[in-house]
């Protein structure tokens, strides 16, 4: 099944935007961001087109049907992720998405620009690897529209935020585009969101974007940004609403940490009681082991939360100093207990070997557990 939906605000025009979900990996995982992102430039007024390639039984065929019709004025690709994430394969996904780019030069004449969590994390070096013409480092929901005007008007590229380039003899980054205030208000119609859910992909949310806390090995600072960035309760509720209404009634929050800040978390659950959210939903939800208490354990669970992901990294405490974490094993052990407590299952997320890792810290962090 080829799949190309289409958001059009103008009609017989040959200006337009495409955008392409370049991830293929298995199970199938919705590209949020992208959706995101088409959000936005739709409501910009620009016609956007967004072809995705996990959801095609023949990607090559996919791109060829795509590009016979109305030629695009911009491309862009969303890239997830360089890797996957798994040791036995260690599977890198760069060198795809260089024949992607050689693919659509092929097809097409217009400009490529690269974005996604993956490409943010080096986007320098990505941009330089793959011959894309553009790349935006961060946020592309207030970068892309910009882009967009600016490729099809005057070409003023330093005004566009985030926007990394190829320069005459190397290339040029403006500061990343991390947007404050958060906000997109979208109904997710731009993907076939249902059909992810059939094919086991969980349905995704944002509900902030950054992280500030210190872990040595996380990527999320470098793609999304060290400043928290809540959106509105309200809106986050409209956008699940909206997932449910296609039948999407599993979710998981994409955020780093949903606890951070707490405040923010206890709002937002307080907005899903307020919608019996509890009665057609579920959903877990990545969280740090501080803060965290019975309260907040209570009124996710109220809310529809059925299980809990802590980033533990350790027990033993000079790998929990190693790693930059605050928490230490009294933190996890009442984190645990209070999540019990409220009827949510846990789990818990451990790194072994890091720097200073020992065969008697991993033995600790071991028995702990």
């Amino acid at each position: 099944m080829v799949v190309i939906l289409i958001q059009s605000l103008q009609n017989d025009t040959e200006i337009m935007l495409l955008l392409i979900n370049t991830n293929r990996m298995q199970p199938p995982i919705a590209p949020l961001g992208l959706e995101y992102a088409a959000t936005v430039c739709a409501q910009a007024g620009i016609e956007t087109r967004v072809l995705d390639l996990n959801l095609a039984d023949d990607p090559d065929q996919a791109l060829a049907a795509a590009f016979a019709g109305d030629a695009p004025r911009l491309i862009g690709l969303s890239f997830r992720n360089t890797d996957d994430s798994y040791w036995p394969s260690a599977r890198w996904f760069v060198p795809d998405l260089i024949e992607l780019v050689k693919r659509i030069r092929s097809l097409s004449e217009a400009p490529i620009v690269l974005g996604g969590c993956g490409f943010s994390i080096m986007p320098a070096r990505i941009l330089k690897a793959t011959g894309a013409d553009f790349g935006i480092h961060g946020d592309s929901e207030i970068a892309l529209p910009k882009l967009y005007r600016e490729v099809t008007g005057s070409r003023q590229f330093v005004q566009v935020p985030g926007l990394i380039r190829r320069g005459v003899y190397r290339i040029i980054g403006n500061p990343p585009a991390w947007h404050k205030p958060y906000a997109v208000k979208t109904r997710r119609e731009h993907l076939d969101n249902a059909a992810y859910f059939r094919r086991g992909g969980q349905g995704g949310v944002e509900t902030k974007r950054g992280c500030n806390r210190p872990c040595i090995y996380c990527a999320d600072p470098l793609s999304k940004g060290r400043l928290l960035r809540p959106r509105q309760p309200a809106e986050v509720a409209d956008e699940i609403d909206a997932l449910l209404k296609q039948g999407v009634d599993v979710l998981h929050f994409c955020d780093g940490e949903f606890n951070f800040p707490r405040e923010h978390a206890m709002a937002l659950c307080a907005e899903m009681v307020s919608r019996n959210f509890d009665r057609c939903l579920r959903w877990y939800a990545y969280l740090a082991v501080t803060p965290f208490d019975e309260a907040l354990a209570k009124l996710m669970r109220a809310a529809g939360c059925a299980g809990i992901n802590f980033t533990t990294d350790a027990a033993s405490p000079a790998m929990l100093q190693s790693y930059r974490q605050s928490h230490g094993k009294s933190d996890i052990e009442s984190a645990v207990k209070a999540a019990k407590a409220a009827g949510l299952t846990v789990m818990l997320d451990l790194l072994l070997g890091g720097p200073g890792e020992t065969a008697e810290t991993v033995r600790e962090t071991v028995a702990f557990v």
